[in-house]
């Protein structure tokens, strides 16, 4: 195992910069989730790591060792991509084997790893098995398998589990963070799937355009996103946004929307008379019989998923999402009424997008 640190990393394409001077430390044994949009550097960043992208400028640094000129093989890392790259022609055992085999090791060592992986990751009656004969979920774990049986000092995830249904990814998700916790190696996991990020890591960065917006536990992303951007990332249903103008600050502090609603807020200190804002509203917290600032509209979507219903209703000429209990009568045309607390109304600048 090793730690690993970004220095200043930059990424150009000719006059093009698509990593921004990204500086990043991460600890012996944790697990980093990079997370972002489409085309927000988190797979170019991965890749530097890796040694299979050329650093424009800055360091890369595995285990207290400058890395930059060495090649993938030489910096003792293992990677699982999107694609499970198998040999058709070879069994889940020779696939997981077959690096070591290329490095010299003895067959009884190869043996010992092969299985041991196999342990980890429930493959012990596939062994004789070609690709072909396996699930899709299978045939990851197979390629989670060939990269464990190396001993790498770090894990890099490429978007493992993109080709996978629902059912599996969150299968897949559950056996990702079980072998974590029992291997300990540093591992560092690409995603757009916020939910993905949520579950499996000990942290998150979040990348946008080059940058990191933000880095922290899942929970801190959660519960205090630094801007417009991070809190529209984070969560799921995502935050709903709605401008409004701040009001009685001196009293009861509040945000005037722009059909007159007024939203209670519970921190005044950062904010000013008829200062312009975003505040933000996570479809969780608003309650059907809470107490707080009351919300209403007219009910444009229904969506059961079981134990909770998705609600899509008007307020002050935007759509929001709310949602409730799934045993809640709710019934698309009606008007819908919700409350939200004010220690639950997140605002944010209206220019620059910044939590206050």
């Amino acid at each position: 195992m090793a730690s690993v640190e970004l220095h200043n990393i930059r990424k150009a394409y000719g006059a093009m910069d698509v990593i921004h001077g990204i500086s990043l430390a991460i600890e012996d044994g944790e697990f980093i989730a990079l997370v972002g949009p489409s085309g927000c550097g988190k797979s170019t960043l991965l890749r530097m790591i890796a040694g299979l992208e050329e650093i424009t400028d800055g360091d890369v640094s595995i285990g207290g060792q400058v890395v930059n000129s060495m090649t993938p093989r030489e910096r003792n890392i293992a990677m699982v991509f999107q694609s499970y790259a198998l040999y058709p022609h070879m069994t889940v055992a020779e696939n997981m084997g077959f690096n070591l085999k290329l490095s010299g090791e003895t067959k009884p060592v190869i043996e010992q790893r092969v299985n041991e992986a196999a342990r980890m990751l429930d493959l012990t009656k596939l062994l004789d098995r070609k690709p072909a004969q396996l699930s899709g979920g299978q045939r990851q774990r197979v390629a989670m398998g060939r990269a464990i049986v190396r001993n790498p000092a770090v894990f890099l995830f490429d978007e493992p589990l993109s080709n996978l249904d629902a059912k599996l990814r969150v299968q897949m998700r559950s056996e990702i963070k079980a072998l974590h916790q029992e291997v300990q190696t540093t591992s560092v996991y690409v995603t757009h799937d916020q939910i993905e990020a949520m579950t499996l890591a000990d942290r998150i960065v979040v990348l946008n355009q080059g940058r990191i917006e933000q880095q922290g536990t899942p929970i801190e992303l959660y519960r205090q996103p630094a801007n417009l951007f991070v809190a529209g990332f984070i969560g799921s249903p995502a935050m709903n946004f709605l401008d409004g103008v701040v009001d009685g600050v001196a009293g009861a502090p509040a945000v005037r929307l722009k059909d007159g609603t007024a939203v209670r807020i519970a921190d005044a200190r950062k904010v000013k008379p008829s200062q312009a804002v975003k505040i933000g509203l996570r479809p969780e917290h608003l309650s059907l019989s809470g107490n707080g600032s009351p919300l209403s509209g007219q009910t444009l979507l229904v969506e059961p998923t079981g134990a909770q219903t998705h609600v899509l209703f008007g307020l002050a000429g935007e759509q929001v999402t709310a949602v409730v209990d799934g045993e809640a009568p709710v019934r698309f045309g009606e008007q819908l009424k919700v409350a939200v607390n004010a220690e639950q109304v997140y605002v944010f600048d209206s220019g620059s997008g910044l939590a206050l």
